[in-house]
């Protein structure tokens, strides 16, 4: 494995399992020190459990690399503050944020509680934002003092975030979210010399097991889509080699990779004065107009996807 990282400091967080396991392998495998942080909480968020991030480590230090435990909360911002600091004093800064920590709490729209809603928007926004902002205010007294960084925050929005997916309005609604915070943020770091990307990954994680389209997934579909694909580009952005890279969400899916586009003004036309004239302008609109995309990104009817006219 070439040392694309050598040297580079990481903290990732929700690094125990899954994803942001590989996350901390793939990196550490290519010269990084990391921060490994998890909960190790079940993927309601509930409880906790120091072994998960506790074996990442061990695994890293095993292949001959560096890497130290961090239990903190992220959307604590005590506790986001603490775990840059650590990567501080431990490994002596931060080079690479990775933001991957979350929690699945999947309900129809009528059935979900407030607090299915707070904690999955709490785990994943605030959760996002927390680290970023402490990673942010180091990045930016260095540039200040006048020293130079070459700094990455790698965010983790889906799918169901840009896309859309029926059952997860609390979850899409906050992976949104962070596409929108990448994009702001991108915009806002640059000047300290620091990127912003966000991934939307699609792989078999114990998260995924239950969800349509993996539930009964068989090995060889697994493997194809493990979670080391997503790590892969993740471990490149966290390069030096990506410094021209920023503002981005890349649609991960196994090997495939591709670049998810924002939001752009499609078809326009004049309003009427009067709003009971609005249905013809609104119908050329809607026939002009490309539909939503599905879960792959690709516009198609369906259920939940109106066709163009109205």
């Amino acid at each position: 494995m070439e040392k694309i990282n050598e040297g580079r400091v990481a903290l990732v967080t929700g690094a125990g399992r899954g994803i942001g396991r590989e996350h901390a392998l793939l990196l550490a495998s290519t010269g990084a020190k990391v921060v490994v942080n998890d909960l190790g909480g079940a993927t309601d968020g509930e409880g906790t459990d120091a072994s998960p991030a506790e074996g990442v480590v061990a695994e890293i230090e095993a292949m001959g690399g560096e890497a130290v435990v961090n239990g903190g909360n992220v959307a604590v911002m005590d506790d986001a503050q603490a775990m840059v600091q650590q990567a501080i004093d431990t490994f002596g800064g931060l080079d690479i944020l990775i933001n991957n920590a979350g929690i699945l709490r999947d309900r129809m729209v009528f059935s979900m509680s407030e607090s299915d809603w707070d904690a999955v928007i709490n785990v994943h926004l605030k959760g996002t934002f927390a680290p970023t902002n402490a990673a942010a205010i180091y990045w930016r007294e260095r540039s200040k003092a006048g020293e130079e960084n070459d700094a990455r925050v790698i965010n983790t929005t889906s799918p169901s975030g840009i896309y859309g997916n029926i059952g997860q309005s609390n979850y899409g609604a906050a992976k949104a979210g962070i596409a929108a915070f990448t994009h702001i943020t991108a915009q806002e770091l640059t000047r300290y010399g620091v990127t912003c990307n966000c991934i939307a990954p699609a792989a078999f994680t114990r998260m995924t097991a239950e969800l349509p389209g993996f539930a009964g997934m068989d090995e060889e579909m697994q493997e194809k889509m493990g979670p080391r694909w997503i790590a892969n580009v993740v471990t490149w952005l966290a390069s030096p080699a990506a410094s021209g890279v920023t503002g981005r969400c890349f649609d991960v899916v196994g090997s495939r990779i591709g670049i998810a586009e924002g939001w752009v003004l499609g078809p326009q036309a004049e309003q009427t004065e009067d709003p009971a004239g609005l249905g013809d302008v609104v119908a050329g609109l809607m026939a002009d107009a490309r539909l939503n995309a599905n879960m792959f990104g690709v516009p198609e009817e369906g259920p939940g996807r109106p066709a163009k006219t109205i």
